[in-house]
Formats: structure tokens, C-alpha cells, sequence
């Protein structure tokens, strides 16, 4: 599909997505352009400010950082003006949109920030740090009227978008159960040691929310991940988007019950969350998810490092950043569709995330233009990364959570519920 043909045919009843809100350009010209300003650029962040500068009606104009070399680095990469505290690009009054790469703990305070200087959002998974950002960010949403799209690309892959409608239409049957897995060979993170903070780090400002601590040299810029000051696990970090997948296939939102079995086990180092997880999430209506993810052992499920396979009363479908596939109940393919296996320096414009972002941020350039509604609303967004924080709640306590179906809230567990929010940074508590 074209990507505007694919933004405008989007059924919103086969989403479930938000209401469209009003156009941000009065005439809806074409020639009108959504300006943004991407913020945190070592890894993500490049890719999306470098996606957002190809997109037809979008600009970079600004990019945020506060390592002072990745910060050039990006900014004479998408030829954008360099600013070292994101706050700037909320004063600008050209400013439209703030795209959020963060590590996680500065993710809901920037949005709500965002919001609440008028700018709209992009931001990366997890929307939240813990449980409680989720409900403030959408919160916020609601009270500003912002469009905050949540980056599961996923959600606008024409394939995927095809694989859901498949199973809303029976191709397997009645669903009910989805498996959601991960599998890495990631390296021991050792044990830090206190270190000088390098001299093109602005520390005070990368901590932000977070309460402060000493800067330690295993820590930045991708071990924070790991520890739970400022990370949430490899459930938030790559779970969520085959959770995400799971949660959509099977049309469920809060869970009732929730279970985490796992640990660090593969290496003993400073890492705070598990390395092995089996979490399982129990849903009204006879429908499951379970989650598996491994850090630390890279056997694939399916012959996939990733994906989701959702079975049901007829069949099952095996979905990836690439297609799905359907089998029937004696194991035989009845339907696929794949993208052809990448090939050459067009590999990942093929295949990869990397067109998966593009139609995403194309997606969401067009409903902060023109009010259509975008692929993962925040209110849709929050309810995925809700399931992973429970499974990270599960494995602290230890024990299974109870949960309103409803509000997605923990019943009967005070402490349990002790890590629903985080204390922050004094002045750094979002508030909407």
C-alpha cells in the first residue's frame, strides 16, 4: 500500500482508535509541515530524527541531546539546529511536536511537559517509567487534546494491520491464547565502579526526574536499561512491542491476574532485573497472554529471535516485524504474507523496523495535520506497557496480582501496589 493510502484506509472500528480531533493547519494545505524537535539521540532517536526529515509535510528543525558529541553528531546528521535542554524547544512557538527517545524515566515527564506547552508527541517505548506515569499521560492527553502516539510501530504495519483483521474475521477461529517472546545474547554489564562524569555529559540534566546518585561508568548510554532508577526491564524495553502485538490480536485491554517466574540468572553482575522471564497475563472472556523473554540466550521461538503466535479454536498465526503466517490445525500454512527476505543496502528499507517507523511517524505527521486518528493513541499505548509493569510488580512480590479489569489497578495489595509510582527528583514529579 502507499503510505497516504494506507493513513487514509485505515478502519478506525478494526483499530479500536481514538476519536479524529481538529486539524492542527485550519486549511489542511499540503504544503503545511508538522515541526519537530527529537529529543535524545544515541541510538533511536537518530533513526527517528532522520525518518521524521523524509517524511513528506514534516521538518526537523531542532534536536536535543545532553552528550555534547552525540548531540552534533545527529544535529549535522539531519542538518538541525543542536540545543542541549529540550525546554528550549518547548518555548519555541515553531516548534509542533517533541519527539522522546529518552532513556525511560524521562519519557511521561517530557510528554506531559510537552503537553502542557501545547506541542503534540511522539514517544518511544514505554510511555512510562511505572504505572502511574501511563495514567498521568493519558491524563494529559485528555486534557490538552494533544496527539501523543506511542512508537509500536507495529500497529502501522500494513501486514500486521492485515494480520489483525484476519483474526477479527475468524481465520483461526475464536482466539484465546498469545505467546510473546524475545531472545538476545546481550553481555554481562559487570560491576560499575564511581568515575568522573565525562566532560561532554550534561549528568544533572540525563538524571532529571530520576533521584539522584553518584555517575557510575557502566551505566551510560545503554546499561541504565538495567537498573530501575531510570530503566524497566527487558519486558518494557522489547516486550512491549510483542505484548503489544499479543493485547491487539486477542482484543483484550487490563488484565484480571498476573504471574512472573524468572530471574538473573547468566550472569552475576549489577543488572536489577531479570535476565529470564515467563510472565501470564489472565484475561475475562477465556483469554490469555504469556510472555517470554530472554536476554541472555538467543534460541528462537518459531525460528524467530521475536515475535507473537496466536492460537485459536480453528488454527494460529506466528507474527513478526516482517508478516505473519497461519497454520490450521494439522499444522499446514493456509495464509502468509511476508516481506521478501532483505537483500543488498535496501535491506532494511525492505523489511526492517526501519520501514515500520517510517509508516508510523507518517501515520502520526498526518493526524497531528489533519485530525485522523493515529495507529497507537497513548490511551491504547498505556494500557500494553501497563501488562509489562505488572509483570516486573509480579516478579518483585513474587506472587500473583489481582487486578481490576476495569481501571487496570492492583486489588487487595498494599505492597504490591507500593510500586504503582516512583519518588522523583525534588521539582521533577509530573503533574497534569
Amino acid at each position: 500500500m502507499k503510505r497516504r493510502r494506507f493513513v487514509k484506509t485505515v478502519s478506525s472500528a478494526a483499530l479500536g482508535l481514538v476519536a479524529a480531533r481538529a486539524p492542527l493547519f485550519g486549511s489542511g494545505s499540503p504544503s503545511e509541515k508538522v515541526v519537530v524537535c527529537v529529543m535524545g539521540l544515541n541510538g533511536r532517536g537518530t533513526v527517528l530524527a532522520k525518518t521524521f526529515a523524509k517524511t513528506p509535510h514534516a521538518e526537523v528543525a531542532s534536536v536535543c541531546d545532553v552528550d555534547a558529541k552525540v548531540l552534533a553528531k545527529a544535529a549535522a546528521t539531519v542538518n538541525a539546529k543542536a540545543i542541549a535542554d529540550f525546554r528550549r524547544a518547548l518555548d519555541d512557538k515553531s516548534i509542533d511536536a517533541l519527539v522522546i527517545a529518552t532513556p525511560d524515566h524521562w519519557h511521561a515527564p517530557a510528554a506531559i511537559l510537552a503537553m502542557a506547552a501545547g506541542k503534540h508527541v511522539y514517544l518511544e517505548k514505554p510511555c512510562g517509567h511505572n504505572a502511574r506515569e501511563g495514567e498521568l499521560l493519558v491524563d494529559a492527553q485528555r486534557k490538552t487534546r494533544r496527539v501523543v502516539q506511542m512508537g509500536t510501530q507495529r500497529r502501522s504495519s500494513p501486514r500486521a494491520i492485515e494480520a489483525v483483521q484476519a483474526i477479527r474475521d475468524g481465520i483461526i477461529g475464536r482466539p484465546y491464547f498469545a505467546r510473546a517472546w524475545y531472545a538476545n545474547r546481550r553481555a554481562t554489564i559487570g560491576r560499575g565502579k564511581a568515575a568522573p562524569v565525562p566532560t561532554d555529559l550534561d549528568y544533572e540534566l540525563w538524571q532529571g526526574p530520576a533521584p539522584r546518585t553518584l555517575y557510575r561508568d557502566n551505566v551510560i548510554h545503554y546499561n541504565w536499561h538495567w537498573f530501575r532508577r531510570w530503566g524497566t526491564g527487558e519486558i518494557c524495553n522489547n516486550g512491549t512491542h510483542e505484548i503489544d502485538v499479543a493485547r491487539w490480536a486477542l482484543g483484550v485491554d487490563h488484565p484480571v491476574r498476573v504471574t512472573s517466574a524468572g530471574g538473573r540468572y547468566h550472569f552475576d553482575d549489577d543488572w536489577e532485573f531479570t535476565d529470564t522471564q515467563e510472565a501470564a497475563f489472565e484475561f475475562d472472556g477465556g483469554r490469555s497472554i504469556a510472555w517470554q523473554g530472554l536476554s541472555c540466550n538467543p534460541y528462537p521461538v518459531e525460528g524467530r529471535g521475536r515475535g507473537t503466535m496466536v492460537h485459536g479454536t480453528t488454527g494460529s498465526m506466528v507474527l513478526d516485524q516482517d508478516g505473519y503466517v497461519v497454520y490450521d490445525m494439522d499444522n499446514k500454512i493456509v495464509k502468509q504474507n511476508v516481506a521478501p527476505p532483505p537483500s543488498g543496502t535496501d535491506s532494511l528499507a525492505l523489511s526492517g523496523d526501519d520501514q515500520l517507523t517510517a509508516f508510523h511517524i507518517a501515520n502520526f505527521v498526518e493526524g497531528v495535520r489533519t485530525g485522523a486518528p493515529v495507529s497507537q493513541p497513548i490511551e491504547e499505548g498505556a494500557k500494553t506497557v501497563l501488562l509489562c509493569h505488572l509483570g516486573n510488580i509480579a516478579q518483585w512480590t513474587g506472587r500473583a496480582l489481582r487486578v481490576d479489569a476495569t481501571t487496570g489497578r492492583i486489588q487487595g495489595d498494599e505492597a504490591a501496589m507500593a510500586h504503582w509510582q516512583r519518588e522523583y527528583a525534588p521539582g521533577w514529579a509530573p503533574t497534569v
